[in-house]
């Protein structure tokens, strides 16, 4: 079963620097300890006390697995899972809001 991964950059360090690599397993889990075999310690960054790290979301073919089964979730031949870091934060000077589809960026006032 081969399954396609698509790494954030800040995990690449781990994949010798590759955007997407393949992998093997029947649930994201397997999927995960099968990464680690060929790419030491990207799992621990992915996994904490069995369960997908706080702040990492992990997507099957667009759907957060979150929402499916977790770290549980089965996967098939051909499936694509990207993994990417939660991101959060940002000051009142750059602060955007998105309204009607359009993005603006908020004016600092003085």
């Amino acid at each position: 079963m081969s399954i396609q991964v698509r790494i954030p950059t800040i995990l690449r360090t781990y994949t010798d620097g590759q955007k997407s690599v393949e992998g093997n397993g029947a649930t994201i889990e397997e999927l995960f300890t099968d990464l680690e075999a060929r790419h030491t310690g990207i799992r621990e960054r992915l996994v904490d006390d069995g369960n997908l790290r706080r702040f990492v979301n992990v997507y099957l073919n667009d759907e957060d697995v979150r929402f499916l089964d977790g770290i549980n979730t089965k996967l098939s031949d051909g499936d694509s899972v990207t993994i990417l870091p939660a991101v959060a934060g940002g000051s009142a000077h750059a602060a955007q809001h998105r309204t009607g589809g359009r993005t603006h960026r908020m004016k600092r006032t003085r």
